[in-house]
């Protein structure tokens, strides 16, 4: 074990770039998810901005975790012909697996940045930080985009790299930092104490708050206030909460009996809130329309609502142009499968959570919307219906069962898994609408 973890690391990193890069114009580039950590203690080392260098591996169709090349943003792509010749890929299975893997990289970039627009790098130098090396190829892609975005130095540094890193390099970095080359490097993780998988909350925080310390907050503050959204010619009750530099707003539809205040969807709000989402809970009915049961199950209303709150939320001036997802619970999930379908409504993703999308069973075959369902694995009889449910759909989706959880998500730990669920869902699917 070389460093206690990547925080260590970065600072270890950072002492020795501070002396090796004295007086010259920087811009530190993190690789993420893992190198972003190590990155941010060398940014702050010295005293330069931070920012995301976005690469995505190819990895082999059938064997995805071998990586025949990688691509990164500004259309910048490195191809392992080696590997192409091994395993028989032919472009048109590399052009598909590029496709896929760049729809990721995009998605991604709102996620992390928000509203805030890559750091300049033209002219500067660029260091390109990851937690370590190991075949290269990754790094490689990510010292040409830094080129591509017109850097005049790319230096490419790292805590831990094989014997061998230089060769594999080649010359797509003007210099290489290391501080260490063990002879009996296996993988990355092995010299680390503590090697724990990096999260997306943790990079967007450490790209906020080095933003913070370089003057590159958004301009928008992040807001949270009572709304009043307006459904045709009915006035209803909501609350708005959108982060500073949200990249879209997830519209809750809660299942009868329920409302904005619902507790489990306003723990779900938060956790996306904490991702850099958006979120607008919302009362479906009047008080006068709820005193009539039969309002509650009458899902074309329920839909018709939603929609007309959605392009309530698309004309308002702070949510103009951002990408809008659906969360619906019980029948709030049906409701937002048959408004997904409705053409002014264009919901970038769907999410249920112990729905009951078979209520919307007319409209399914034509959702377009990416869609997961999340049903509890005690639940049986939702479960079935959300099988049959997705048997129906056409569009890209997928159903996930917690473990151990029944029909209200109340067990120890589920409601965090629908939460993580939900988040990684909409971060994927979720990027700024050009409408």
């Amino acid at each position: 074990m070389l460093f206690t973890d990547r925080t260590e690391a970065g600072r270890q990193l950072g002492s020795r770039l501070r002396h090796h890069l004295r007086g010259q114009d920087v811009v530190v580039l993190g690789l993420p998810r893992g190198g972003v950590p190590v990155a941010a203690e060398v940014a702050e080392a010295l005293d330069a901005p931070l920012d995301v260098c976005l690469v995505r591996k190819l990895g082999v169709p059938y064997q995805p975790e071998l990586g025949m090349g990688a691509i990164g943003e500004d259309g910048v792509r490195v191809v392992n012909q080696e590997v192409l010749r091994h395993t028989g890929v032919g472009p048109a299975d590399l052009d598909r697996v590029e496709a896929h893997e760049r729809t990721v990289l995009d998605r991604r970039a709102a996620r992390y940045r928000g509203a805030r627009a890559p750091v300049t790098v033209t002219g500067r130098t660029a260091v390109v930080v990851d937690d370590g090396v190991a075949t290269g190829s990754t790094a490689r892609a990510a010292c040409r985009i830094a080129r591509a975005r017109g850097a005049a130095r790319i230096v490419l540094a790292v805590p831990v790299a094989p014997r061998d890193f230089a060769r594999r390099l080649g010359a797509d970095a003007d210099d290489l930092v290391c501080l260490d080359t063990p002879a009996d490097f296996f993988a990355i993780g092995q010299f680390y104490g503590d090697f724990t998988q990096v999260d997306d909350d943790e990079v967007t925080a450490r790209l906020r708050q080095a933003a913070a310390r370089h003057g590159r907050t958004t301009a928008t503050p992040g807001q949270d206030h009572e709304v009043e959204p307006v459904a045709g010619t009915v006035r209803l009750r909501g609350r708005l909460t959108l982060p500073a530099g949200a990249t879209g707003v997830v519209v809750f539809a809660h299942g009868s009996g329920s409302s904005r205040h619902s507790p489990r969807n306003r723990f779900v709000a938060r956790g996306l809130n904490r991702a850099g989402l958006g979120t607008l809970l919302f009362d479906l009915l009047t008080e006068d329309e709820e005193r009539d049961r039969a309002n509650v199950f009458d899902i074309p209303l329920l839909a018709e609502r939603l929609a007309g709150t959605t392009d309530w939320l698309r004309r308002r001036p702070d949510t103009e142009g951002l990408a809008v997802g659906y969360f619906g619970a019980s029948t709030g999930a049906a409701a937002a499968l048959w408004a997904a379908t409705e053409p002014s409504a264009r919901p970038a993703a769907v999410v249920s959570r112990g729905g009951r999308p078979d209520l919307a069973g007319p409209r399914l075959p034509a959702v377009t919307a990416p869609t997961l369902l999340v049903v509890g694995g005690a639940d049986p009889l939702v479960l079935e219906l959300n099988r049959a449910a997705q048997a129906r759909l056409r569009c890209e989706n997928r159903l996930e069962t917690v473990p151990g959880a029944t029909h209200l998500f109340e067990e120890p730990g589920t409601l965090e898994r629908v939460t993580d669920l939900a988040r990684d869902w909409f971060t994927d699917h979720m990027a700024p609408a050009h409408v």
